[in-house]
């Protein structure tokens, strides 16, 4: 164990776990009095991949990823401090086996909303799997450990056809060295999802390399081929996340969460409009889209018939204010065209148009005179 206290703050319980880069310890914040967790380097550590997994916890802010409250380095050794999950991993509630439908949906649906939301910061994890989900005291699933999650678009600290990920859960992009992107997270749950609904994984082998090969070559076992009873939405989800070519995967986990939440669909139908010599294909109006079309023209019209109302009442009040007879004039109004009217009645030729104007003017000039006031 290094120092009891870390910074001078964070005091040290007990320790929590241990791998290859790193030690994880339950620990005290004495400032604000609660419990977090205090990742420490060993000495063997690549301090970059390290400092790498600091800047992309920092970087999100969601209730299905792990919070990142502190990072620096205390004694020569870096450190970061975490949010204390204590209701354990995922990997924990799948060692005896498959879970319940409603708890598999549930977990799912948190674990595509935890990376939607990196994804949609560019964001990709590599490592997607059960021990790197976490529960929170309500049982809330959080995504967890980022120490070789990369920005997607932007260069690494590895190189070129070196595979990183666990066997298990390794995408085929990735054990063929290539680059990952946010399907090849969508791949790992992919896995995730399948041992969640049947307690088993798609390609088992004693040997890691051996895996990582089947996770490249061979098509994944069908899930009803395990379990027949499976939900049918879920197995469509898995079957298209486990696709070999990343671009029949879901895109990413904002995809992903989409399916599982099974939003409608709107699907647009297809009208086809035959000329004499071509056929033109385009998508169908809504009927939304047909009544907002509708608007300007009904609008026009009521219009219309509001002007040729208040011309009629002003020749009207001022016939009942002179001592002559109010003279009458020939009132013109356009013509509206509808959806059925041919050209010709949506047309005006030259003199109709000079002499509806004639006309206006003639009648506004007769409404301003006999408004005048008689003396």
């Amino acid at each position: 164990m290094p120092e009891d206290v870390v910074a001078g703050r964070y005091r040290l319980l007990e320790q929590l776990g241990r791998g290859a880069m790193s030690t994880v310890w339950l620990a005290e914040d004495d400032e604000l009095a609660r419990r977090v967790a205090v990742k420490t380097t060993v000495p063997t550590a690549d301090r970059a991949r390290f400092e790498r997994e600091a800047r992309a916890a920092a970087a999100l802010s969601h209730p299905n990823i792990c919070s990142l409250y502190d990072y620096g380095e205390s004694e020569g050794t870096p450190f970061m401090v975490l949010e204390y999950l204590e209701g354990g991993s995922l990997e924990d509630r799948l060692r005896d086996g498959r879970l319940a439908d409603d708890e598999t949906l549930r977990i799912a649906t948190e674990v595509a909303a935890g990376l939607a939301h990196a994804h949609d910061r560019g964001l990709v994890h590599r490592d997607l799997k059960p021990a790197n989900v976490l529960f929170d005291s309500e049982g809330r699933a959080k995504i967890a450990d980022f120490g070789i999650a990369r920005m997607y678009g932007s260069g690494t600290l590895t190189e070129a056809g070196t595979v990183l990920g666990t066997a298990s859960y390794i995408s085929p992009e990735q054990a063929a060295g290539e680059a990952a992107g946010p399907a090849s997270d969508v791949y790992s749950f992919g896995v995730i999802l399948f041992r969640m609904l049947t307690g088993t994984l798609p390609f088992v082998s004693p040997n890691a390399m051996e895996l990582v090969r089947m996770h490249r070559d061979d098509p994944p076992p069908a899930l009803t081929s395990v379990r027949p009873d499976a939900p049918a939405r879920l197995v469509e989800i898995v079957t298209a996340a486990l696709a070999k070519d990343p671009a029949a995967r879901p895109a990413n986990g904002g995809a992903l969460l989409a399916e599982l939440r099974g939003g409608p669909r709107e699907e647009p139908t297809m009208l086809v409009e035959e000329t004499a010599a071509t056929q033109v294909v385009r998508p169908a109006r809504t009927q939304a889209a047909r009544s907002r079309q509708a608007i300007p023209a009904i609008v026009i019209a009521a219009a219309l018939v509001l002007l040729a109302a208040g011309v009629a009442a002003a020749l009207i009040f001022t016939g009942g204010s002179d001592s002559n007879p109010p003279t009458t004039l020939p009132l013109s109004l356009p013509t509206v065209a509808t959806a059925g009217s041919t050209s010709t009645a949506a047309t005006t030729t030259a003199e109709q148009t000079a002499t509806e104007a004639t006309t206006t003017r003639a009648t506004m000039a007769l409404v301003t005179r006999s408004s005048r006031p008689i003396r």
